[in-house]
């Protein structure tokens, strides 16, 4: 299983995927650009504040590579751009708890503060929640493919189901078919 396979390219859900990953992809380029405007050193952990963020030379340049991959990931879309809010998703997520313990402390060389933390749970849940959407849900509507592709069986008697239907739609003319349940908008 290939996962540029599973999605077809033309899914309505690639949207959402390139969308989320291109806004935080910009978010973060900002933050970094910024950074990089206020020529700070690398490991400078005085306190400069941007965007009312503490931040040093190492975090913005962290932020502009992270910023470009979400932007890169967006310009691809597809699964790519999924898998990749996923994955960077989770990393921030990681990121503030870690720096949650290393607060106030010498291994603290990103120069994180709480407003930092606090970013870096709410930008991680958002790009996670970009990657996972239509992806991870208890409920998603049958004509999704991850549905399709986690219950194979099920998929393929819908198919013969609608062929089936279509067939005798088309034997008896001046008739309209009854719509399959595989092809009507979810009601989530």
């Amino acid at each position: 299983m290939r996962l540029r396979d599973e999605l077809p390219v033309d899914h309505r859900l690639a949207r959402v995927y390139r969308y989320g990953a291109g806004l935080c992809g910009v978010i973060l380029l900002v933050f970094g650009c910024l950074g990089f405007a206020d020529r700070l050193t690398p490991f400078d952990t005085d306190g400069t504040r941007i965007s009312g963020m503490s931040t040093n030379g190492v975090l913005s340049l962290i932020s502009v590579v992270v910023g470009l991959a979400l932007i890169g990931g967006a310009v691809v879309g597809g699964n790519l751009a999924s898998t990749l809010n996923m994955t960077v998703g989770t990393l921030f997520l990681l990121s503030g708890f870690l720096h949650l313990f290393v607060l106030d402390r010498p291994a603290n060389v990103l120069d994180f503060g709480m407003s930092n933390v606090m970013f870096s749970f709410a930008m991680g849940l958002l790009i996670a929640c970009f990657g996972m959407y239509g992806r991870v849900s208890s409920k998603l509507p049958h004509d999704n493919p991850y549905w399709r592709r986690r219950h194979p069986r099920e998929a393929a008697r819908e198919a013969l189901a609608a062929r089936r239907r279509a067939s005798q739609a088309a034997l008896t003319p001046g008739q309209d078919p009854a719509p399959t349940p595989a092809l009507l908008p979810s009601q989530d």
